[in-house]
C-alpha cells in the first residue's frame, strides 16, 4: 500500500483532486451561537463572515484519530501530514503532538500556506505517494513544493481582518486605513501587506500584475478563491488565462467559511504553484 496524505479542510482541495489520490481531510470548526461546525462536514449558514462566529483548528484527538486510521490504511508504509501554516492556526501544533503519540510512521509537514496554496502541497506529496514513493520521499516532495508557492489576496473589507488577528505587518494600519484596500500576501506562512491602493479594482489588477511576474512563461498550477464574489473571481480567472497562456485554466472555488470569517465578504485570492526554473 502507497503512503497516505492527510491534510485539513483548510486546504480546499477539490471533492474529485481527495477521492482521486485518496487524501484524507480533518475539518476545522466553526463556532457559531454554541455550536461548534465542522468544515466541510455540517452544513455552514452561507453568510457564516458577516456572522459574530469563531473558528478553531483540528484538536490533537481528531487528528490522532485520522493519523491512526491512516496508517492502518498505508500497511505500514506511513502517513504524510500537511496542514495550513503554523503561523495562522494552532492545527499544525496539535499535529505535531498527535503524530509524536504514535510514532515515526506519520510525519507533519508546515505547508507555511493556506487554501491551495496548502492544497498543491498536499497534491504533491499524494503524487509522490502514487509514484510509490516512500514516506521520507513523499514529505521531501511535500516540502520541496512549499517554496513554489506564491498566494496573494485582495480584501474588501478590514473589520473581519480587525477581529481576526492573522495579519502580521499591517496591522498597525488597519485602524486608520479605512478608504485603502490592502493587498495582501502570504510570505513564510504569514499573511502579511504587499501594498495599499486607493480602489478594490486596482487592488485586483496590482494581484494580478503580481501573479504574472512570478509565474513569467513557465506553467504554473493556478487557483483562484473568492468570498461571496464568484464574478470578481470569474473575471480574475480570466485575465490570468490570457496572460499567462502557458497555464492551464485557473482552479475557481470559495475559500471556504473558516478562512472567510478572517478576511470578509468580497476578497478574492489567488494562488500559483510555479515550477522552479531551469
Amino acid at each position: 500500500m502507497p503512503v497516505i496524505v492527510v491534510t485539513d479542510s483548510a486546504a480546499r482541495l477539490p471533492a474529485e483532486v481527495v477521492a482521486a489520490h485518496d487524501i484524507r481531510v480533518v475539518p476545522l470548526h466553526i463556532l457559531l451561537d454554541g455550536v461548534d461546525l465542522r468544515d466541510g462536514v455540517d452544513e455552514v449558514p452561507p453568510d457564516i463572515h458577516e456572522r459574530q462566529a469563531s473558528t478553531a483548528g483540528a484538536s490533537p484527538e481528531e487528528l490522532r484519530t485520522a493519523y491512526r486510521q491512516a496508517l492502518a490504511d498505508s500497511a505500514g508504509a506511513g502517513v504524510v501530514a500537511v496542514h495550513l501554516s503554523a503561523a495562522l492556526s494552532g492545527t499544525f501544533g496539535a499535529a505535531q503532538q498527535a503524530a509524536a503519540e504514535l510514532g515515526p510512521e506519520v510525519t507533519v509537514v508546515d505547508s507555511r500556506s493556506t487554501a491551495m496554496g496548502t492544497g498543491f502541497v498536499a497534491i504533491a506529496a499524494a503524487r509522490a505517494a502514487a509514484a510509490g514513493a516512500d514516506r521520507e520521499t513523499v514529505a521531501a516532495q511535500a516540502i520541496s513544493a512549499i517554496g513554489r508557492g506564491h498566494g496573494y489576496i485582495v480584501v474588501h473589507r478590514l473589520d473581519n481582518l480587525r477581529r481576526s488577528g492573522r495579519i502580521g505587518g499591517a496591522a498597525a494600519w488597519l485602524g486608520t486605513a479605512l478608504s485603502l484596500k490592502p493587498l495582501l500576501r502570504i510570505d513564510d506562512g504569514k499573511l502579511v501587506l504587499a501594498q495599499r491602493v486607493r480602489t478594490p479594482s486596482k487592488a485586483v489588477a496590482t494581484m494580478i500584475d503580481r501573479v504574472c511576474e512570478v509565474v513569467g512563461s513557465r506553467s504554473a498550477a493556478l487557483a483562484v478563491h473568492h468570498v461571496a464574489n464568484p464574478g470578481g473571481a470569474g473575471e480574475v480567472a480570466a485575465a490570468l488565462a490570457e496572460r499567462l497562456p502557458s497555464c492551464p485554466p485557473a482552479s475557481v472555488s470559495e475559500l471556504g467559511p473558516v478562512l472567510a470569517l478572517h478576511v470578509g465578504a468580497g476578497a478574492v485570492a489567488v494562488v500559483a504553484d510555479v515550477p522552479t526554473a531551469d
